[in-house]
């Protein structure tokens, strides 16, 4: 019998706590350590329609990559967080989150991002250290790809990542070394720009940090917070199947991007 302190346990190998910036709230956010578990249902982030289909499918733990609630305070119908809990806690579901921890975690978020990109020679940018194992861990990733156009470049990232759309800026060098970083990253820009790095895709970038990299000779790509980071959820179900072969494990058919393009 699997209980979800075991699947936390086994997440927790995957996403050490320690990688984890200090304001995040990783971990169980709500439910029973001791509660069996038979099905999870895995997805980027514990919105109302995937917190509806972990009851619609009898799911007894819902894991995601963002936390359940960022501030804390009374859990009520009030706002969408305290229904999302309430959904969840009505019907016995448990709720885990590894956020900062596995972007930052070896084979995490990032590596994931730069794997989908078919970088190669990834490597962490500026490690923060050492996990266990001996392999470097932080957040930002840096690999090489096939020297070519920025356009084609663009192309293959919008495909990769099945985007909808890109928000750029060209600085006029060919694409040859990608750093890239899942989710609101663009702070790391100049980072990647001194790492030797002509492109650097993430996502959430604002109008100034644009400029910043247009005067830098910087590649700079906005992908979209959820297709930079949506990779990362098959592979972290993958890998959950696979330690609990005796667990069910779904990935959320409605976990989506709100934003479109028109």
């Amino acid at each position: 019998m699997a209980t979800v302190a075991d699947i936390l346990r086994y997440i927790e190998t995957i996403a050490p706590p320690y990688m984890a910036e200090q304001w995040d709230k990783i971990g169980l956010n709500c439910g029973r350590m001791n509660k069996e578990v038979k099905k999870i249902l895995v997805a980027l982030d514990p919105f109302p329609h995937v917190c509806q289909e972990a009851v619609q499918c009898n799911a007894d733990l819902l894991v995601t990559h963002h936390p359940l609630m960022w501030e804390t305070g009374f859990v009520t119908d009030a706002t969408t967080q305290g229904q999302c809990m309430l959904e969840l806690l009505e019907h016995g579901i448990a709720h885990i989150s590894a956020h900062t921890n596995l972007d930052c975690a070896p084979g995490g978020v990032n590596d994931v991002l730069a794997q989908t990109l078919e970088l190669q020679n990834i490597r962490v940018i500026h490690p923060n250290g050492v996990d266990d194992s001996g392999r470097e861990w932080g957040l930002l990733r840096m690999g090489e790809t096939e020297t070519q156009p920025l356009e084609s470049f663009l192309s293959s990232v919008k495909e990769r990542l099945h985007c909808d759309g890109l928000r750029y800026v060209d600085s006029g060098k060919p694409v040859r070394n990608v750093a890239v970083g899942g989710g609101a990253c663009a702070g790391g820009l100049v980072e990647a720009f001194d790492a030797g790095c002509d492109t650097f895709v993430t996502a959430d970038i604002k109008y100034n940090q644009f400029w910043d990299a247009h005067d830098l000779g910087l590649n700079l790509i906005d992908a979209g917070h959820f297709a930079t980071e949506n990779p990362v959820v098959a592979v972290r179900a993958e890998k959950i199947a696979a330690a609990f072969p005796g667990v069910e494990v779904k990935i959320s058919e409605t976990h989506r991007d709100c934003m479109k393009f028109y």
